[in-house]
């Protein structure tokens, strides 16, 4: 049976696409899970692990203002990432994260659990939230493969 992370790389190579993750809640997991792929460097470029807000702004290119407005776990932010990161990465999609794993770090607005997930790539950028319900660990997976899973369903979207 082929992975998602497979099915993914399948359609990156087919389309011949370059794909760029930046991560901060889920740490570097949609890179290692991207990476544990056989040949994976026929279209993974790279990631960077944008944890604090300081290095959002500073090497992705992630307004200080919009943190400021919408706070670092927003929908603004993760489509600042995602093209930020397209841009820095030099690639075709890039992927990007922003959440609250847990346990703490939660407000009345933004429960634990709360993530969203970014994507950029020339035909524009988009994001999608998601709430899941597990531990901090669980969490980190279930935004890891909600980000695979909606980077294969736009693969399969595209018309070439």
């Amino acid at each position: 049976m082929t992975s998602l992370e497979q099915e993914v790389g399948n359609l990156l190579r087919r389309k011949g696409l370059t794909l760029g993750v930046v991560e901060s809640a889920t740490g570097g997991l949609i890179s290692h899970l991207i990476t544990n792929v056989p040949g994976s460097s026929d279209y993974y470029q790279g990631s960077i692990t944008a944890y604090s807000n300081e290095v959002k702004i500073k090497a992705i290119g992630v307004k200080e203002n919009t943190i400021k407005k919408y706070g670092a776990v927003s929908h603004q932010v993760a489509e600042e990432m995602a093209q930020g990161g397209r841009k820095a990465l030099a690639v075709d999609i890039c992927l990007a994260d922003t959440g609250i794993a847990g346990p703490s770090g939660a407000t009345p607005e933004k429960p634990v659990g709360l993530f969203y997930i970014g994507l950029s790539h020339q035909a524009g950028t988009y994001s999608q939230r998601h709430h899941f319900h597990g531990d901090r660990e669980q969490n980190k997976q279930d935004a890891a493969e909600a980000a695979l899973v909606w980077l294969k369903q736009y693969l399969i979207s595209l018309n070439n």
